[in-house]
């Protein structure tokens, strides 16, 4: 199984806009994966309401995992995704 450790770097941690953004690139993913914090049990990273029950903040870490062909760039995707400040305006 693949996982990558990120931390959250929008600035209202995974809420609203960074948390539809994240779910929609996860639903585009080959393989099925999942999202939590060390203190918290994963959940489906395609579910937007799952997501933001795990209440992510600014700076904190999230553990993305997933398995199967292509589970490795669908990680390194979503991470990258997730260190970016998504509420930041386009092109910035």
């Amino acid at each position: 199984m693949a996982e990558r450790r990120v931390t959250i770097g929008s600035s209202v941690g995974l809420h609203a806009r960074p948390a539809a953004l994240f779910t929609q690139a996860a639903a585009r993913q080959p393989v099925p994966v999942t999202i939590g914090k060390a203190d918290t049990e994963s959940v489906d990273a395609r579910s937007m309401l799952l997501v933001m029950t795990l209440n992510a903040q600014h700076g904190d870490e999230v553990i993305l995992r997933a398995e199967g062909d292509g589970a490795e760039a669908a990680l390194e995707e979503l991470a990258e995704l997730l260190a970016r400040d998504l509420d930041a305006p386009e092109g910035a």
